[in-house]
């Protein structure tokens, strides 16, 4: 059965001075949200986020539950598991990197098979799938 997502987004202005809101979400989850080009393209956010700080989130999360299902499927489900994504935004460019880093704790499986694991979640992952026009995403797998 297929879902649906959905979000809705308000912008105001032109794109260096203007601002956006996520106003909101299927879920209602995230509750509204500021966005600005200067949160996006400058390190000070000011509590505001970006596409690219959404981006990472849902990479994180889609990676884990990826490796993690991987993991169970395999007989060494993962007591727990802990991912990073760090997305590299560079204006006129684009999303140029993400930097997938997962520290597991997974009892009865060695290093070697872990990182292999967590290679296979991250070229399964639907969200990984998505951003495979990404010319970089690095993966970094560490047992705890």
């Amino acid at each position: 059965m297929a879902t649906e997502r959905r979000a809705e987004v308000r912008w105001q202005g032109s794109l260096l001075e203007g601002s956006g809101r996520i106003e909101s979400t299927t879920s209602g989850a995230l509750g509204e949200l500021g966005v600005t080009w200067k949160a996006r393209s400058e390190d000070e956010h000011g509590g505001l986020t970006s596409p690219e700080e959404l981006i990472a989130a849902a990479h994180a999360a889609c990676f884990s539950m990826a490796l993690s299902f991987g993991l169970a499927k395999a007989g060494t489900p993962a007591d727990e598991l802990h991912t990073s994504a760090t997305v590299t935004f560079q204006p006129g460019e684009g999303i140029t990197r993400i930097a997938l880093t997962v520290d597991g704790r997974v009892p009865a499986i060695d290093a070697s098979a872990f990182e292999e694991a967590a290679e296979a979640a991250k070229q399964n992952c639907p969200v990984s799938q998505a951003l495979a026009a990404v010319p970089e995403i690095s993966l970094t797998a560490r047992l705890s």
